[in-house]
């Protein structure tokens, strides 16, 4: 089975009864951070010009994939130990037509999108995971890691990596330039990036641009802003017609790294999630079966049960062994 295909069907347990016949119902979504950062990444502006991941390598001090056969450039194919953001294209037929479906074409970026309540975080057994209570950000701490890569399997968007041609292997992933946010910058990606399509800022703030974007009329001209929320810099674009949801917003709890786009998301390859968290899902099974510690006790008395059945059954059929061996000496 899938790892995706399992959550979805995880997904489907949103309560449970107890013997007492009581509904448990998992715990409640974790809260964003009250000075939560993130970015928005809107597709429409993106050019595809791929300044985020370059910038992205030089302030986390990545190396480049040549790939086989090339010795000048850096291209990865996908999210690696060596790349933590990269632009991704989608088209369709001809793909002359930017931001539609047919015969168009579209950029997404794909980074850690810093979950509001991180599988990852609950599945790390070490806490090498963790998220900041005040900005929200999902930060790894090598020396605490034991690499089990049991985020590997829990993230549901399928982001940290792990260095599997090192002899000191660790896990790799985005924390959205929290060293640089230490000085007072901003994300790399967010930074160098022209059109504004990677923008930073609080989240709350960039949830309230998503809905003044959500509400422009097509083909209208909008100031956008560059960078940052707050930079003050802007460009003019016309407005595009947006799928009406922004991805990340409500996503097993939201996250801190959001998308808009004018062409489906599942075109991008992005998973289709219910807004409750797995993390909180599976809170509530765990509180339903250990409730009182009535289910353990119960599992364990079936198991009892069926020992003293089995063996039982097996006293049972050596008497009758004993039974035919006596009848077949007497005849």
């Amino acid at each position: 089975m899938k790892r995706r295909d399992f959550l979805k069907g995880a997904a489907g347990s949103l309560a449970l009864l107890t013997l007492d016949g009581q509904v448990v119902d998992a715990r409640t979504v974790e809260a964003l951070p009250p000075n939560a950062l993130g970015i928005l990444y809107d597709s429409t502006l993106c050019v595809g010009c791929n300044a985020c991941m370059s910038a992205c390598k030089d302030a986390n001090s990545m190396q480049a994939e040549l790939g086989q056969g090339n010795t000048i450039w850096d291209k990865p194919q996908d999210l690696s130990s060596k790349t933590l953001n990269i632009i991704k294209k989608f088209s369709s037929g001809k793909g002359v037509n930017k931001d539609v479906v047919e015969d168009g074409y579209a950029f997404i970026k794909r980074q850690c999108l810093h979950c509001v309540d991180p599988s990852c975080v609950t599945a790390c057994p070490v806490s090498a995971l963790t998220k900041d209570k005040e900005s929200g950000i999902v930060s790894y701490n090598k020396d605490a890691c034991i690499g089990c890569r049991y985020c590997q399997v829990a993230c549901p968007y399928n982001i940290p990596k792990f260095e599997w041609d090192d002899p000191y292997p660790e896990i790799v992933k985005c924390q959205l330039c929290s060293h640089l946010i230490a000085k007072g910058g901003i994300s790399a990606c967010c930074s160098v990036c022209p059109t504004g399509a990677s923008l930073f800022g609080p989240v709350e703030k960039l949830i309230e641009e998503t809905r003044r974007r959500l509400q422009m009329k097509p083909g209208k001209q909008y100031d956008f802003p560059v960078s940052s929320i707050d930079s003050g810099k802007s460009h003019v674009f016309k407005a595009p017609k947006y799928v009406r949801h922004v991805y990340g917003r409500e996503e097993l709890g939201g996250t801190q790294v959001m998308y808009m786009s004018a062409v489906p998301f599942e075109k991008f390859g992005l998973p289709t999630f219910p807004k409750e968290s797995f993390v909180s899902m599976a809170s509530g099974i765990q509180y339903a079966i250990y409730k009182g510690m009535v289910y353990p006790l119960v599992v364990l008395a079936g198991l009892v049960f069926m020992v003293k059945k089995n063996k039982n059954a097996e006293e049972q059929e050596k008497i009758e062994k004993k039974d035919t061996v006596k009848g077949d000496t007497h005849e």
